[in-house]
């Protein structure tokens, strides 16, 4: 037996059990549009929707708008302007004219020891009333029922913390699979499906966490993830690790989110998340390169230089790498042109993983809403 063979084999191996574990959790998610918005019978408590806008006089009035439709008895929205140079703030204060509901929170000033995103959210969760909170982005869009729906089961299974992953819609094929192989990674290290019955497992997303109030008040709220760059994914940590209830549903059809229109768009957007990731650390950075190489790469090199039970092993990675993907990219609603880049897109991905973290050394640090910070800062922080 050779070296290839063995390669071939655990690859295979490895291909069979991450594959068999994410068909059958995400099973188990479950749709957030299953939730009649009237399941409970209890009055529906006050909910503070919270988002922070900086320069979003293009996407901010539509989503905006989504927010001041949602169909909810008892809502206060509370948008925090976080420095914005743009009309921003205009649009904020002219929306804002005669709606009781919206309040506008004015933020010039970045103090000390805080991201600019987590100041705002934490000025934001300040200035809020609600028993519960919802935190959101400014270009996330929902569908009327998403809150009483999101709240009925928050009630009815006496949670802490709800988060629900977003539509995604994406045109662009090469960033459809990139998306998709982010979104396969994702889900096989933090297992959502796990996040509600296991004490080690959580997960926080930015579109929409929802919180109830005082859970969120004991755990710290934002001024204990005050320098964290992964914001929402911490939020959730830091909730769990006070002994919260967490829920993780799919959002299909009531929460959406352009995320990023290209590829070359999604590169730089990552350029300040993917080095925290792996804790600013070449050595994790390193190790997961080795383990993609060697896991999600050489099988397809594997048809080119292998024959015998090798090369049919890798063939049968293969195979099962793209039934993962054509179901992935269905289910995302994603066109199955992007299967085309799946030969490469693991390549394309620690390139830009690479990227980022090179991008960050070499600038000795991040820059994000117009704030540099160094990699000091963050380390000593995080």
């Amino acid at each position: 037996m050779t070296f290839l063979f063995w390669l071939s084999f655990i690859a295979l191996v490895v291909a069979v059990a991450s594959s068999v574990e994410l068909m059958l959790g995400a099973g188990k998610l479950r749709h957030l549009r299953d939730v009649r918005p009237d399941e409970t019978a209890t009055p529906l408590p006050p909910v503070s929707i919270v988002f922070s806008a900086l320069n979003e006089a293009h996407t901010i009035e539509p989503a905006l708008r989504s927010v001041l439709a949602l169909d909810y008895p008892a809502l206060e929205i509370i948008v925090i302007n976080d420095r914005s140079t743009d009309a921003t703030p205009a649009i904020l204060e002219r929306m804002a004219s005669g709606e009781p509901r919206l309040k506008v929170v004015h933020v010039d000033t970045l103090p000390e020891g805080w991201l600019g995103k987590n100041h705002a959210l934490h000025r934001g969760s300040q200035a809020a009333s609600g028993d519960y909170l919802l935190f959101t982005d400014a270009d996330v869009v929902f569908e009327r029922t998403t809150l009483r729906r999101a709240v009925a089961h928050c009630l009815e299974e006496r949670l802490d913390h709800l988060t629900v992953f977003p539509d995604t819609p994406v045109k662009d094929r090469l960033l459809a699979m990139l998306m998709l192989n982010f979104g396969v990674t994702f889900m096989l290290r933090f297992k959502p499906w796990k996040v509600r019955d296991s004490a080690g497992h959580f997960l926080g997303l930015g579109a929409f966490n929802l919180v109830k109030t005082s859970a969120y008040r004991d755990a710290g709220g934002h001024a204990a993830i005050a320098m964290q760059v992964l914001d929402d994914l911490m939020l959730g940590r830091v909730m769990k690790e006070k002994g919260c209830r967490q829920d993780v549903m799919l959002g299909t059809g009531l929460v959406s989110v352009a995320w990023y229109h290209s590829a070359a768009e999604m590169f730089r957007g990552m350029e300040k998340n993917l080095f925290a990731g792996f804790d600013y650390r070449l050595s994790l950075l390193g190790a997961a390169t080795v383990l993609v190489l060697l896991i999600r790469v050489w099988p397809w090199a594997g048809l080119v230089v292998t024959h015998g039970s090798a090369w049919w092993m890798n063939l049968a990675t293969v195979l099962l790498e793209f039934g993962v993907f054509l179901a992935s990219a269905r289910l995302a609603g994603y066109p199955l042109g992007a299967l085309l880049y799946l030969p490469v897109v693991n390549l394309i991905s620690l390139a830009m993983w690479w990227r980022a973290s090179l991008l960050t050394l070499s600038r000795g640090g991040i820059t994000w809403r117009g704030t540099f910070y160094s990699l000091g800062q963050l380390r000593r922080r995080s």
